[in-house]
């Protein structure tokens, strides 16, 4: 079991906390106003309180905001940052309408990702990016034709990734381990690709599966 503390209040956030709490870690959700969670923590179960709360709480944090706030809402708790795994579940999306119909505008360039953003403002925790290139109803126990679906994941401290691989395992995902930090640059725009078939088809039920050659 895992003390895990869940920052943020939107559909992920809720997904992945109450997902976690069915498999036995000790999870608690918070937000910056309580009580937004109030009814979610009364249908759930789980303790809800401030990100400052959760923040102390955890051993495992998860980072689940609007990419927009990711950096005000870790500065918010950045006492309680140092030496922990921080999995950061957001997506550096802009304002306004999907480009073409289908792509998801970001607010980051190329060469960069938020997640390395994140961890130059906060270099004594251990980032490791997950669960932002799928649907919050896909991330917890999902099941799909051919098999099991590929997590990526990456992050500058190979325990911390360690750690992650195990939780993800145990909800449902291989993890992919794609390197440190400067990875989540094509991890995040996953995000991008995974929305395009959703803007264009309505067809938001798909995961990605890295798969090689047979060795016969």
């Amino acid at each position: 079991m895992t003390k895990i503390g869940v920052i943020g209040s939107g559909s992920v956030a809720q997904t992945l906390a109450t997902g976690l709490a069915k498999h036995g870690h000790d999870v608690r959700i918070g937000s910056r106003d309580p009580k937004k969670l109030a009814e979610f923590a009364q249908k759930s179960g789980l303790k809800a309180g401030t990100f400052d709360e959760v923040a102390a709480h955890g051993d495992v944090l998860i980072l689940a905001v609007k990419g927009k706030v990711a950096l005000e809402a870790t500065a918010m708790v950045d006492k309680h940052l140092a030496g922990k795994i921080v999995i950061d579940a957001t997506n550096p999306i802009a304002e306004g309408p999907p480009v073409d119909g289908s792509i998801v505008p970001f607010f980051t360039g190329p060469n960069e990702s938020l997640m390395e953003v994140l961890q130059k403002a906060h270099p004594s925790a251990r980032f490791v990016k997950a669960w932002n290139s799928v649907g919050a109803h896909l991330m917890i126990d999902p099941h799909f034709e051919g098999g099991r679906a590929t997590m990526f994941i990456a992050g500058n401290d190979d325990a911390a990734k360690k750690e992650v691989s195990t939780i993800l395992d145990g909800v449902g995902w291989d993890a992919e381990d794609l390197g440190k930090a400067s990875a989540a640059r094509p991890i995040e725009a996953l995000c991008q690709l995974w929305c395009a078939p959703g803007f264009l088809r309505n067809d938001w039920a798909h995961a990605y599966r890295v798969v090689r050659p047979s060795k016969k």
